[in-house]
């Protein structure tokens, strides 16, 4: 692998942050597309959702900080195993909050990405969000109550009752579980996918303007004329036909890295 780009800059290492009830293995294309601009990338693995290793349940519960401690762990071994490469933290959509949950409350890492990131708060979505509120007020609590997890079929499911806990006052409330005192300086390029309609537009605008510096962060919305034939731009599909939105995330670190 390379360790620079064309412009002589020094190749990024990226580590990718999945979204919910998403495991590691689902973004392999994804990781192959960066390799195949020369750049390194590592899927993070996603707590409940990895082969081998325990799911959600009364004994098995995490929180958003424990995720956020995992990137942090990842950032650290990914700078010491390479001193000279910058790290890139991505985000897809919970993985998006995570790794800004990161900026803001660790040693932050040399850039982010987000894509379908957002602030889920009820009021974002379509009719009032209704039914959003409805899941965080209602089903959320009094599902992870009866079970002490939030189980399958339920969005997210099996879930860790903390960080669905977490999940649905962010919903309610527009809050992130963590804290948010100071806008996030890093370099970031905060990616909303055509209509999305479990990260709206307003959302990912309002994780872009309420968590991240506007002198530091780039918005770039993933339309439907900018989709090749073949590939798609869902919430989830994304990933597998990445070569747009990677293309886009390989510009803007060349124009961040030079300004």
């Amino acid at each position: 692998m390379p360790d620079a780009d064309k412009g002589g800059t020094s190749t990024p290492i990226v580590l990718i942050s999945p979204a919910m009830a998403i495991g590691s293995r689902y973004y392999r294309s994804l990781v192959a597309e960066f390799e195949r601009h020369g750049w390194q990338a590592r899927t993070l693995r996603r707590r409940g959702f990895e082969r081998g290793e325990p799911r959600a349940s009364r004994r098995e519960d995490w929180a958003y900080r424990d995720e956020i401690d995992d990137i942090a762990h990842a950032v650290a071994a990914a700078r010491a195993q390479s001193p000279a490469q910058p790290v890139l933290l991505l985000g897809h959509s919970l993985g998006g909050q995570l790794v800004a949950g990161h900026e803001l409350t660790r040693p932050p890492a040399d850039g982010v990405i987000t894509v379908a990131g957002a602030i889920p708060r009820y009021r974002h979505y379509p009719y009032g969000g209704l039914h959003v509120a409805a899941m965080a007020a209602l089903m959320v609590p009094a599902m992870t109550a009866a079970f002490g997890y939030l189980p399958k079929p339920a969005f997210g499911g099996p879930g860790a009752r903390t960080l669905m806990r977490e999940w649905a006052r962010m919903v309610l409330t527009g809050r992130p579980p963590y804290a948010a005192d100071q806008p996030i300086t890093t370099p970031a390029l905060v990616i909303s996918l055509g209509d999305d309609a479990l990260s709206p537009l307003k959302a990912v605008d309002d994780l872009a303007h309420r968590l991240f510096s506007s002198t530091s962060v780039t918005r770039w919305h993933h339309t439907s004329d900018q989709v090749p034939e073949g590939a798609t731009h869902d919430h989830v599909g994304w990933v597998r036909t990445p070569a747009t939105v990677v293309d886009r995330i390989v510009t803007w670190w060349h124009d961040a890295a030079r300004s």
